[in-house]
This record gives C-alpha cells, structure tokens and sequence, in this order.
C-alpha cells in the first residue's frame, strides 16, 4: 500500500529459507547430532526422550531418524530422531 507509506517487508528481517538434503544422523551420537542440526539450521527432535530423563549426549547414539538422510528439506524443518 504505496499510499499510507507501508512497507511489504524488510528483506534484511526475512530468515531465508533454503533447500537441503537431511544429513545422516544415524550412527552419530546426540551431541554431534544437535552440531550439525545448528550448522545446517535444522531443529532436532529426540523422540523416545521421557519427560525430565537425562541422557549423556556424548554415548547416546541416534539408531533412526525422520525424514531419511538425503530427502530435500528446508531450513528450520524438523528432524526427529530415536536412540
């Protein structure tokens, strides 16, 4: 609306949003899981994860994950993943 001076959007505000394959998880352990999940600006979802459990993110390691390693995904999707 050109005439009440309103802009549509800053661009320097918008997160840009970009295609990636899901990284290979599996076999990784959840400290490493959650590095590449925050290099790759994808949230990690620990599944089988019991409310106020503790678990040593350093020996856990991840046995399954969804989506698949190698299917396009966007920036800020979520990855869920099992131990």
């Amino acid at each position: 609306m050109p005439y009440l001076e309103v802009n549509q959007g800053n661009k320097d505000e918008l997160e840009e949003v970009v295609e990636i394959q899901t990284p290979d998880l599996i076999n990784k352990s959840i400290k490493e899981a959650e590095k590449i999940a925050k290099e790759q600006n994808i949230e990690l979802v620990i599944e089988n994860l019991n409310e106020g459990e503790e678990i040593d993110k350093q020996n856990t390691i991840i046995t399954d994950q969804i989506p698949r390693p190698g299917i396009t995904i966007k920036t800020g999707s979520k990855v869920y993943v099992k131990y």
